[in-house]
């Protein structure tokens, strides 16, 4: 069997499994291998794979890795970064929709996968609102700010000013830590009081400020912050 030969029936042999068994009958290096089938039809990507989980340490860190970080790889191109950049979008949206249309307070665990796949993996600060009606539902997210890899300035006023335009009864504020660690920092504390002052005044009640790190999180609320 040539090298072609050999290809094409290792690639249907994992759609086989892959169909019959799902995400549970392959690896994350396989999954991903699925992945690239789509950007690269005749190379082998099993090595690419295998090469990317080693250096990003999970498929969810490859899918949300910046594009030049994915180039440092080498045979990575434009065609295997769109690729894994439309997977990342499909995910968020997918996650997106299981957020609308329900109170987020009583969807708290899918708004944390949410959070999760849209921030986790960013390399900068975001910081992120969740703007809510009097039910908790979802009228806006939006991203306030963005900043370093340490740092993203935050302006109570015009928090409070954007959730008075929507007409939201109350917020919750998210922001990620690049480092992957989401214990809060004396800053982080010191803002979010000033975010439920200048709230509370106006009578906009803040539910939580989430930290989001890499597969894990902190809820100020539960922290006894809030």
């Amino acid at each position: 069997m040539d090298g072609k030969s050999h290809q094409v029936g290792h690639r249907e042999r994992l759609r086989a499994r892959f169909r019959k068994g799902g995400i549970d009958a392959v690896h994350d290096y396989e999954l991903l291998e699925l992945i690239l089938f789509r950007a690269v039809p005749r190379r082998d990507v099993k090595s690419i794979a295998k090469v990317l989980i080693k250096k990003f340490g999970s498929l969810a860190s490859v899918i949300s890795a910046e594009p030049q970080r994915l180039k440092e790889v080498k045979g990575i191109g434009d065609s295997i970064v769109t690729e894994m950049k439309i997977v990342q979008a499909a995910a968020v949206n997918l996650l997106h929709g299981k957020v609308l249309d329900r109170p987020a307070i009583s969807s708290w665990s899918a708004l944390l996968d949410y959070c999760q796949a849209s921030m986790a993996f960013s390399r900068t600060e975001q910081f992120r609102i969740l703007y809510l009606d009097r039910k908790n539902y979802l009228i806006a997210d939006e991203i306030q700010q963005e900043g370093t890899v340490d740092h993203t300035p935050v302006y109570p006023r015009e928090v409070v000013k954007r959730a008075l335009e929507l007409g939201a009864s109350s917020i919750i504020l998210v922001h990620n830590h690049p480092t992957g660690d989401p214990t809060p920092s004396s800053a982080d504390i010191e803002m979010t009081k000033e975010v439920v002052e200048a709230a509370r005044s106006l009578k906009i009640s803040v539910h939580d400020h989430l930290i989001i790190g890499q597969g894990k999180h902190s809820s100020f609320k539960a922290l006894g912050l809030l």
